[in-house]
């Protein structure tokens, strides 16, 4: 399978070039792409100085956006599969080969490493495993797939689902949108892993903002992934 890892990037200077250089010595067989999601740092200077290609957007327009835009550049380009790689170190590149693995042997769509299995399984503590724990549970009751880290960003999405994260409305890598490909035939399974924390740059969820989230991704689940074409 030819692979791209789409690395979506946002004021990440102090880690972008550390996990690239992980990735791209853990996996040499997978390219990578940088979507500088309209960073105000040096992000896309240092990934272009290092030889990475890179996709830059003029302003800050989300991860759905930045992950569409590498989807796009997948499918023109005749990738068999796009992995989410987080900017900030917190993915660890050697459960990539597994997941590309798994996903050809048993024709899977989407494969997710998930902190919650294996024996050296973390969990999600506090607000948010609270939150993932509902999250799972509505998934399930919808479209009846368990998956045990719903919020897990590191997944593995096969080329039959590109045209929906490409030219969809509404669909990003999210748990909300997990659920409507589930329930329009995608197959889905995890694989387990485990995760660092955030090397460096701040994450968009915190505070408020993290139980607004989950509040939001509950309710597209629930309500308006029904009304979704």
């Amino acid at each position: 399978m030819r692979v791209l890892a789409v690395v979506p990037a946002f004021n990440e200077e102090d880690v972008i070039l550390q996990t690239l250089a992980t990735l791209s010595h853990t996996c040499p067989e997978v390219e990578i792409l940088v979507v500088n999601d309209g960073s105000a740092d040096s992000t896309a200077a240092l990934v272009q100085g290092a030889g990475y290609h890179c996709v830059s957007l003029p302003v800050n327009c989300g991860l759905s956006c930045a992950f569409a835009t590498g989807v796009r550049y997948a499918r023109a380009r005749g990738f068999d599969a796009v992995c989410q790689f987080d900017a900030d170190g917190q993915h660890d590149a050697r459960y990539l080969p597994r997941m590309v693995a798994a996903m050809e042997a048993d024709d899977m769509d989407v494969m997710i490493a998930s902190r919650k299995l294996g024996e050296e399984a973390q969990g999600v503590r506090g607000a948010r495993g609270l939150g993932s724990s509902l999250i799972s549970a509505l998934i399930h009751l919808t479209t009846g797939v368990r998956i045990t880290d719903p919020t897990s960003g590191y997944r593995l999405f096969s080329a039959r689902l590109f045209d929906a994260f490409a030219d969809g409305f509404d669909v990003g890598p999210e748990p909300d949108s997990l659920a409507w490909l589930i329930r329009q035939g995608a197959r889905v399974e995890e694989v387990p892993c485990t995760m660092a924390e955030r090397q460096g740059g701040r994450s968009y969820l915190s505070g408020l903002t993290s139980i607004a989230y989950m509040v939001r991704t509950c309710l597209n689940i629930v309500v308006f992934q029904w009304i979704r074409r």
